[in-house]
């Protein structure tokens, strides 16, 4: 069999061709400078440009002729997305930093599809810590040259690692323990750098495929990481979370010991636990795992219903199960950094939208589907929020007759569908589907 040769299209053999071009610049770039810093921005732009441009080449040569209705296309598509998945994995691992945090905003985001989900969810517990002399010369910096003399002991070894900080478990002299948040010095400066790399990406994917409008992840990232590199208002966001939850006696939110908070130092009450989902642990201390999942549904149908605050990375590693509560556990929630003030109207319409769920009133549910801007979407809402159909007779729960329905339905949606979507629906919407 003789293979007919391969053109890519005009207008994508050009972007692929300027993004080429700027890994090659950026490589000529590096040797032209003497400042690491820069230096070590153009390396990582690098790495990303030549990222996604192998990538558009995968998606091309390996769809090229498939009908997007046919089931070799159906079959083809989630091996791609694998690989392309994979490849985005090792870009965050390569650039660490923002790109990781970046990976793990990716992975929580319920549209995407679930190749690039489950890939990109093991960037939660890969990030290596620095030396703690680094971590040291940044506490002087904030607290003061003599800040070892406000603690008993400050381990050197952290408890945790994170894309832009990491925490150590220290004693006061008061005897408090206490956790010490640090962010890395040369965030802040990386951040700026690396947003630009990727608004120019998304731009450049829009460019070669109309339908995919990325322009929404980038701008909803960079808005979400300036908030997380000031600790002080993380600080706020905190107390503020304490004051919604005070009748809560399921949630614990560490108190903030602000003598020693700055920009880039947090320290907080030192609260022990185990991730949301260790089952292991639950299995330790004797509490049902049904118990617990229905305490973190009721934490966060408060926050959207109750305060219409909600919290912005509600990922297992910022959900703790304590063995000390009425109850047996409670629940320690951590990481303030990133909250959504949900609009009051829009909150009213959310809640309209719930009662017409339970209600099984499908006319009403596409009526606020539409003010939602979910359009033709509007009728996949049951299946996001509660794993029905739109003509299911259960509030919750289906049939087989509705699973095979619903199968059929999500097998008709491609990619652009679900871009499409993210795209038209306001942010306190995104921000409720990540806490869903």
């Amino acid at each position: 069999m003789t293979l007919k040769p391969f053109y890519f299209p005009a207008k994508r053999k050009t972007t692929i061709f300027l993004l080429t071009a700027a890994a090659t610049a950026t490589v000529a770039a590096v040797s032209q400078t003497s400042n690491s810093a820069e230096i070590h921005g153009f390396v990582r732009t690098a790495r990303a440009v030549s990222t996604v441009a192998s990538t558009i080449v995968d998606y091309e040569l390996s769809l090229r002729g498939l009908q997007r209705d046919s089931d070799q296309y159906r079959q083809t598509i989630p091996q791609v997305h694998l690989r392309c998945a994979k490849r985005f994995l090792k870009l965050c691992e390569a650039n660490r930093g923002f790109y990781v945090k970046a990976g793990q905003f990716v992975a929580s985001q319920r549209v995407i599809p679930k190749e690039y989900s489950s890939t990109l969810s093991a960037l939660q517990d890969q990030v290596a810590p620095l030396p703690y002399n680094v971590i040291k010369e940044v506490l002087k910096d904030n607290l003061g040259p003599d800040f070892s003399d406000m603690f008993l002991s400050v381990d050197e070894q952290p408890i945790a690692a994170a894309s832009i900080a990491q925490v150590h478990h220290a004693v006061l002299k008061s005897g408090h323990e206490v956790a010490i948040k640090v962010q890395y010095p040369w965030i802040e400066q990386q951040m700026n750098f690396d947003t630009r790399t990727m608004y120019f990406l998304s731009k450049t994917i829009g460019l070669l495929y109309p339908q995919y409008r990325f322009e929404w992840l980038p701008s909803a990232f960079a808005e979400s990481m300036s908030s997380e590199l000031d600790f002080v208002e993380e600080a706020k966001n905190s107390e503020r979370a304490a004051k919604n939850f005070y009748n809560n006696k399921m949630v614990r939110v560490p108190h903030v010991f602000w003598e020693l908070t700055t920009r880039q130092v947090l320290t907080m009450q030192f609260c022990s636990g185990h991730k949301i989902d260790d089952l292991d642990f639950l299995n330790q201390i004797g509490v049902d795992p049904e118990k617990v999942a229905k305490s973190l549904m009721e934490l966060f149908a408060e926050m959207i219903f109750v305060h219409g605050y909600i919290h912005g990375d509600p990922h297992p590693g910022n959900i703790l199960v304590s063995p000390e509560g009425c109850n047996g556990f409670s629940l320690v929630l951590l990481d303030h950094a990133v909250y959504r003030e949900l609009d009051e109207e829009f909150r009213k319409d959310f809640c309209k939208l719930w009662e017409a769920l339970i209600l099984k009133d499908s006319k009403k549910t596409m009526v606020l589907g539409e003010r939602f801007g979910a359009g033709k979407f509007s009728r996949y809402l049951p299946i996001i929020f509660t794993g029905t159909t739109i003509e299911s007779k259960y509030a919750l729960g289906t049939s087989v007759e509705e699973k095979e329905t619903m199968k059929k339905e999500l097998k008709s949606l491609v990619f652009e569908d679900l871009s499409s979507f993210m795209e038209s629906v306001p942010a306190d919407f995104i921000a409720i589907m990540r806490a869903e």
